[in-house]
């Protein structure tokens, strides 16, 4: 089965090209969709090798659905371009899908561990809301995730295609898991290591999605 990892990225120019050259040796086709980077981060994604396309404007989810619908691979494997993903995980996410054991494999932080689950307000409310998210998903599709929100994750085209995924930003990670356990995909996960941000600035803000966060986990139960 071929892979297409898709990199959403906006002003990434620093690590991009790092980025890149990591998830080669596991790509079969790699997708930069950029976010209208005000510096060169989709120069340098195309100098190196990887097919680049603006998105429409509107986030991370916009950015996926983008990548999903131009991806030519059997998996599609997303990782941020941030260098907080492992690289060398993304095997080990496309096996269960290979082995017909999963049709979404999302790379566990707390299985794997990260480096971000520390000290500041910001880390500690991400931390703690994500894993009430992924509470609640368990309870109401009787699952047993740890890891709802993160954005490393493999899924099969065809099921991403089948999922009609509506969100614009980062909610799109959680909207497309339940998406999946209400169509009766098999959802499971794998341990990866999370690191911090190696370069570059967060896009996401933490507090000002938290009603996102809520709304489309209420929508989709």
């Amino acid at each position: 089965m071929s892979i297409s990892v898709i990199i959403p990225a906006k002003n990434e120019s620093v690590g991009i090209k790092q980025i890149i050259e990591q998830v080669e040796p596991y790509a079969d086709e790699i997708i930069v969709v950029d976010g209208h980077s005000e510096d060169n981060t989709k120069e340098i994604a195309g100098k190196h090798g990887a097919k680049v396309i603006m998105d429409n404007g509107k986030g991370k989810g916009d950015a996926y659905r983008i990548g999903i619908n131009i991806a030519r691979g059997d998996i599609i494997v997303f990782i941020d371009a941030d260098g907080s993903h492992e690289p060398k995980d993304i095997p080990r996410l496309a096996e269960p899908i290979i082995q017909g054991k999963a049709d979404l494999v999302i790379g566990s932080r707390m299985l794997g561990g990260s480096d971000e689950f520390h000290g500041n307000y910001s880390n500690y409310v991400r931390m703690v809301g994500g894993g009430l998210i992924t509470l609640i998903i368990n309870l109401r599709f009787k699952t047993a995730l740890t890891d709802c929100l993160n954005g490393f994750r493999a899924i099969k085209k065809d099921v991403a295609l089948s999922l009609n995924l509506k969100a614009n930003q980062f909610d799109i990670e959680h909207e497309m898991i339940m998406k999946c356990l209400k169509k009766g995909y098999k959802v499971c996960e794998v341990s990866s290591h999370e690191y911090e941000r190696q370069w570059g600035k967060s896009k996401l803000p933490t507090f000002r999605m938290v009603h996102r966060f809520l709304f489309r986990l209420l929508k989709e139960l």
